[in-house]
């Protein structure tokens, strides 16, 4: 029987993992190093937060919302009702809004789930909470049994009144046919500032609240919570999202997204989020067959970055 003999550069002390240490060497105690570094950065992080206190910024609530910018929740709940805020008219997957979703060519993405979280922007932020109260306002009644024309009216007759009105405050606002819509506003103001609202909006059902969607959706709507983004740094062409403030990129995975939304042909374009998933989708994938597209796998032996990283190594080579 003819035997097959080991190639050479895999015979037992020619590949790499077996050959003994060479390199320099020295002696440290890894426990002593590790106690020390974290008693050391412990005292640190505990002087700095008593010095200068925690960063972060408290949480934005409806509450919060309504205290301090009362005329612009108003307004917001005036579009809820009538059907014209951005939530109304977002389509899938909130709504069956016609000419909403965003495409790519032939192929409609945002449509392929479906409406999987249902929101009419008027139940959901206005009459639904409200008719949770002890003692819901009688206005809702009168809502509930005009038509849809006669909604449309009162909200569209009162947002314009609001928009002319000194501030916008709602109390300034001029005589009108509005109907019931300045008695529900007002009521949901007042709902949200005693904290209630946050709750009812939600509406889980359990002790603990973690879904904040139908919130974040009222939210964005109003320009109070756009307003603090943009004091903070964190709008879209500010580079987005960040841990931390200041005007420039945050985490590599947002800048990467964020980044394609500088360039004005794709940042303007009507489908511009598709457009954006779709070029982080080939270059994830591009990334990920770099090994098996000849000529890409080469790039690293053509451009040598590595030997200046490894520099000192490959000098004793």
């Amino acid at each position: 029987m003819t035997k097959i003999r080991p190639s050479v550069s895999w015979r037992r002390g020619n590949d790499i993992a077996s050959r003994p240490w060479t390199g320099a060497t020295r002696k440290y105690d890894l426990l002593k190093e590790l106690t020390v570094g974290t008693i050391v950065i412990g005292l640190i992080v505990v002087a700095l937060s008593l010095i200068l206190g925690s960063p972060d910024e408290p949480s934005i609530t409806l509450k919060s919302w309504a205290t301090n910018a009362p005329a612009d929740f108003v307004a917001t709940a005036t579009a809820e009702l009538g059907g014209t805020s951005d939530t109304a008219g977002y389509g899938p997957p909130y709504n069956t809004t016609a000419d909403a979703t965003q495409t790519l060519g032939p192929i409609d993405l945002q449509s392929l789930s479906g409406v999987r979280i249902p929101i009419d922007t008027a139940t959901a932020f206005v009459t639904g909470p409200l008719s949770l109260q002890t003692t819901p306002p009688r206005s809702l009644a009168v809502w509930s049994a005009a038509t849809t024309a006669q909604r449309t009216a009162w909200t569209s007759a009162y947002a314009d009144a609001l928009a002319k009105a000194p501030a916008n405050d709602p109390a300034r606002v001029a005589h009108g046919s509005f109907g019931p819509v300045p008695a529900l506003t007002s009521s949901l103001l007042a709902m949200a500032k005693r904290g209630a609202l946050d709750g009812a909006i939600q509406g889980e059902g359990g002790f603990f609240n973690l879904d904040y969607t139908r919130s974040i959706l009222f939210l964005g709507d109003g320009t109070y919570f756009v307003g603090i983004a943009n004091n903070a740094h964190l709008t879209g062409d500010q580079w987005g999202m960040m841990n931390e403030t200041g005007n420039y990129p945050g985490q590599s995975w947002l800048w990467l997204f964020s980044f394609w939304y500088q360039i004005p042909a794709i940042g303007g374009a009507a489908n511009a989020d598709v457009l954006v998933v779709g070029i982080m989708l080939i270059l994830t994938l591009l990334l990920t067959l770099v090994p098996f597209i000849p000529g890409l796998r080469m790039l690293p032996r053509l451009i040598p970055v590595h030997r200046l990283v490894w520099r000192d190594y490959y000098k004793r080579r």
